[in-house]
């Protein structure tokens, strides 16, 4: 390689830029220059968009010229991908061989199999990817490496400009249209298992209302059909709220009541007959003034407001549907694979009353508290950063195996093959009761309790009868969130009784009011702030609103009156704040004795562990508390300061972080010291890999969801306490991940 003569050349494109040369020239002469001084059969690079996380290959020397534009990879896609992804340089003897390696047909690179991939940044800007290939057998050696490295950092400053002028000659059309690898398989994030194999719905909510204005509805359509379309769409959102009501009685709520009330509005229809009778077309009607009234809600500083707006466009999309279709139905997502970019609990019990198969929810994370809403409505869900999806054309069939996280487009006979021999595997929860034992035992004789995570009361059939042992965490927070208001003492009342009494003898545990981070009420609007994760939420938002919290706490004593009623508080930070919480029940309890209303008068009262704060103070709080509930989910993201919500940083989010193991042994370990009852409830309570660490430091009481219990009994039954507390004492010796991860895949686990 001619390294001098390389990098004075690559000196000289910033002369040829300055020169005003057209990007194509700029980029070609680049990829012919390193081609031909590293005497690369290959030469290509990729331009990366963050806008939707693509690569885009934009000019090559070697491959098949025609692949320049129509060749698009996802960030972390192929080893070009993660090259850009992980921001480091990935060189690869046979690049076939990589379990990374992904094969595009139709370019030939196939043939080259010595393979260097580079970034192409700026500072932490992520620009594009310099990739040459070789074939032969001819590596590309360090020094080789060292110099391309030093090519690619100068690539940085003439790309960042060819890229500002391509965003300013390309139209958005001609980018987003550009043909693209043909999509047929899509590895995603599992948010809630199961399967499903139905035709394509896309809900793009940023492009819903701008198809309506501009669809060519052919027909006409009079102002009798609109006020027609009206009634009907009355009449559908009626029936799909008893649904929803029948089915969900804690959670119902109201959720289709804001657009009975739009739709009954005199000025939201008067602006749709105004349109109509001036001879603008009633569907274009309906979109325009939907379209009216969305910009004045955005333009609302209050969050609830603004959240009314997918309402608006809910209830535009539902008329417009019933104003163009004269079928029963339209516009619901009955027997569908939903594709959609955002999503709120209303949106998901919506889905769920509608019959959706399941849903994708592409680009970004999804929230905790949606992903557990997914399991209990049985609602398979997946998430993705394959934009693509969106512009899947609607009624393409879909396979969705939720349990891998996998997604396949228009599937052929032998992946349908395969999907219908794993759906003839899964157990019903009719086998899973006859495999279900209704005690757990470890081989070597020592019992370990199985109770069930509770989040919407329709958990409550299979967890009884999978023998749950009781329940360890019921989340309080369902009823609140998917309301459009705090509920009374009185509404909580009835739910709560309705699982007190499903559980009548064995306990039940009560987390108070677990709100804020990304568990917004849309209704409580009072505060702004800039990191909700670590604001106003759970018992800090209920010991400052303690009138609401007295409410939940009074349904929750009254309803459990003659229950084994433990009552948990969630974050707790301080003994001092544990205390002041406590004090709230106990004055409770005092009241409604004085009131002569049936209450119970002797809860157990614990908290839930979830704050590094917690753990050097563990023993004061083990002298305090009834009993202690970790939650691994939030304990493992502040202890590592990783937001679990954000795909950015979910790398960093790992259970298995010995600060995370360590800490874990010792709330555990000071627990049993000081008599504390202590259980896990979070999803480690369940992930196979480290069951066996629970166990050996001495948790012998795990809390599921109900769809993990024969899982979970499974698991304990082939792991001895002796095997265990030898895992456990091996993953704490150790201070490195990588080692910690090597103990943990050498685990033989029970299929």
């Amino acid at each position: 390689m001619d390294r001098e003569q390389l990098l004075y050349d690559i000196n000289e494109l910033s002369h040829l830029f300055r020169e005003s040369a057209t990007v194509e020239t700029l980029l070609n002469r680049a990829v012919e220059m390193v081609a031909a001084r590293t005497q690369a059969d290959v030469c290509s690079i990729y331009l990366y968009n963050p806008e939707d996380r693509m690569l885009t290959l934009r000019a090559t020397k070697g491959l098949n010229p025609e692949a320049a534009g129509k060749v698009r990879l996802k960030l972390g896609q192929g080893l070009t991908g993660l090259a850009l992804e992980q921001m480091k340089t990935i060189c690869e003897k046979d690049a076939s061989r990589n379990p990374n390696y992904f094969f595009v047909p139709g370019i030939f690179e196939e043939r080259y199999e010595a393979f260097l991939a580079l970034p192409i940044a700026r500072g932490v800007s992520r620009m594009g990817v310099l990739v040459l290939r070789r074939g032969g057998g001819e590596c590309f050696t360090p020094s080789d490496i060292t110099a391309l490295e030093t090519v690619a950092s100068q690539l940085a400053n003439i790309i960042e400009n060819a890229q500002f002028l391509l965003g300013m000659h390309q139209s958005h059309q001609d980018v987003a249209g550009a043909p693209s690898i043909e999509l047929k398989f899509v590895k995603g994030r599992t948010a809630a298992e199961g399967f499903a194999y139905a035709p394509a719905k896309v809900i793009d909510k940023q492009k819903s209302l701008s198809q309506l204005l501009h669809h060519d509805y052919g027909a006409e359509y009079t102002l009798a059909d609109f006020h027609d379309a009206v009634s009907r769409t009355a009449e559908q959102l009626e029936a799909l709220q008893e649904q929803v009501e029948e089915r969900l009685s804690d959670a119902a709520s109201l959720i289709f009541a804001a657009h009975l009330m739009i739709l009954k509005d005199r000025e939201f229809v008067g602006k749709i007959v105004g349109r109509i009778e001036a001879g603008i077309a009633p569907p274009v009607a309906v979109a325009e003034a939907a379209s009216e009234f969305m910009q004045g809600f955005l333009a609302s500083d209050s969050v609830y407001m603004r959240e009314k707006v997918n309402d608006i466009e809910d209830l535009a999309v539902r008329l417009v549907g019933n104003l163009v279709s004269k079928s029963e139905e339209s516009y619901v997502s009955r027997d569908h694979v939903v594709i959609t970019r955002t999503m709120f609990p209303s949106d998901l019990l919506k889905l769920s009353s509608e019959g959706a198969s399941a849903v994708i929810l592409v680009g970004g994370g999804v929230t905790s508290h949606i992903s557990i809403l997914a399991r209990s409505l049985a609602m398979p869900m997946v998430i993705s950063d394959a934009f693509e999806l969106l512009s899947v054309p609607d009624g393409t069939p879909i396979l969705v195996d939720a349990e891998m996280g996998n997604l396949f487009v228009d599937p052929n006979d032998e992946i349908l093959q395969r999907f219908h021999s794993q759906q003839n595997v899964r157990l019903t929860l009719d086998e899973q009761k006859q495999r279900m034992r209704p005690e757990t035992m470890t081989p070597d004789g020592t019992r370990v309790r199985l109770l069930a995570n509770i989040n919407l009361l329709t958990d409550l059939k299979p967890a009884c009868e999978l023998k749950c042992e009781g329940v360890g965490l019921y989340r309080t927070e369902f009823p609140f969130i998917v309301r459009t208001n705090f509920p009374s003492e009185a509404e909580q009342y009835v739910i709560y009784d309705k699982l007190a009494k499903a559980m009548r003898g064995k306990p039940v545990t009560f987390r108070t009011l677990d709100a804020g981070g990304d568990k917004i009420l849309s209704y409580y609007h009072d505060i702004k702030e800039q990191n909700p994760a670590m604001g106003m939420r759970s018992i800090r938002f209920s010991l400052q609103n303690k009138v609401i919290f007295t409410e939940q706490v009074r349904a929750i004593l009254r309803a459990g009156a003659e229950a084994d009623l433990r009552v948990m508080f969630p974050m707790i930070s301080s003994v001092d704040e544990f205390c002041e919480a406590r004090d709230v029940v106990l004055d409770s309890i005092d009241t409604l004795a004085r009131q002569g209303i049936p209450h119970n008068g002797n809860p157990r009262l614990g908290m839930m562990v979830e704050l590094p704060s917690v753990v050097d103070l563990v023993e004061d709080f083990a002298k305090e508390a009834d009993f202690f509930s970790i939650g691994t989910n939030d304990f493992i993201q502040f202890m590592l300061g990783v937001d679990r919500t954000n795909e950015s940083v979910a790398d960093f989010y790992l259970p298995h972080h010995p600060s995370v193991l360590r800490a874990l042994n010792r709330v555990v370990r000071s627990a049993l010291e000081h008599d504390c009852d202590v259980s896990v409830c979070g999803d480690m309570a369940h992930q196979q890999q480290y069951v066996p660490f629970l166990l050996g430091i001495g948790v012998r009481t795990l809390s599921v969801d109900a769809a993990y219990l024969l899982r979970t009994q499974q698991t304990i039954l082939a792991t001895s306490i002796r095997d265990a507390e030898e895992l456990a004492h091996a993953l704490l010796a150790h201070s490195r991940i990588s080692d910690i991860e090597a103990v943990l895949s050498a685990q033989v686990l029970p299929a």
